[in-house]
């Protein structure tokens, strides 16, 4: 074997062994207490990062079932990022791909990205679209701020923690906003079925906002006309918060708002 060869597969053999000292053995020739400080030293960095990014999901679990979960998400996820600001949202992933593993709570998924969210939107750069602030909001195109993201949930992540660990999902699922505002706070909302599907429907589709409570309308079997008002002051409600900071520019040739 080549001596690079021989040196890359001596440090995979090494990474391997940090990783998961069960299950690899380490490269010939190292010392037990150097091969200690290493994966302490590699675990308890991940294990910190993680704690402060998840600090409700460290306390339901307590101590031993958290620092498991994470050796195990250390030892078996591969990430697809090198960036240690991102861990979170590859330790999101993970536990996603385990959704029906019945090793671990059934909510916890959800109640990971939960957390996570919030540490998202707070570092996340993403511009809002040109618009016009004060352009009509039914017959112009709303505009979401991609700075605010309505969430659905089977499990009440709202409630969960140490002293309720739920076993059952509820009939009814949790929506919410999550969005940061001028002062980069981050703050979640609840949401009545109508404003998520309201949220949702400006998330997915370009459309005008009369045509947004239209939909609406038909899906909860109503008059447009009957619903539009109340939609309409949902829309202004949510322009004043920043969620819905606009409408599209071509579509902003009204003289008044709505």
């Amino acid at each position: 074997m080549q001596p690079e060869a021989l040196l890359r597969e001596q440090q995979f053999e090494l990474a391997r062994h940090i990783r998961d000292p069960e299950r690899n053995r380490p490269p010939p020739g190292l010392q037990a207490r150097r091969l200690k400080v290493y994966r302490e030293l590699f675990f308890n960095a991940i294990e910190g990062l993680l704690a402060g990014g998840f600090p409700v999901i460290r306390e339901t679990l307590g101590t031993v079932d958290w620092r498991a979960l994470v050796r195990a998400f250390y030892a078996d996820h591969r990430s697809r990022t090198p960036l240690f600001t991102e861990i979170a949202m590859e330790f999101v992933a993970y536990l996603a791909g385990r959704a029906d593993d019945p090793a671990i709570p059934p909510w916890l998924p959800e109640l990971a990205h939960y957390e996570w969210v919030e540490q998202a939107l707070f570092v996340s750069d993403a511009p809002v679209p040109a618009h016009d602030p004060h352009g009509d909001l039914l017959d112009g195109v709303p505009v979401l701020s991609p700075l605010a993201v309505p969430l659905i949930y089977r499990w009440p992540v709202t409630d969960i923690g140490p002293q309720h660990r739920p076993d059952n999902a509820p009939d009814t699922p949790t929506t919410l906003l999550v969005h940061r505002d001028a002062e980069h706070h981050v703050h979640f909302t609840r949401l009545s079925p109508l404003a998520y599907s309201l949220l949702e429907s400006l998330a997915q589709n370009a459309w005008t906002g009369r045509a947004h409570l239209a939909a609406l309308a038909s899906r909860v079997d109503a008059e447009p006309a009957a619903l539009e008002p109340e939609g309409l002051r949902l829309l202004r409600d949510l322009r004043e918060r920043g969620v819905v900071p606009g409408i599209r520019v071509e579509q902003a040739n009204t003289t008044s708002a709505a």
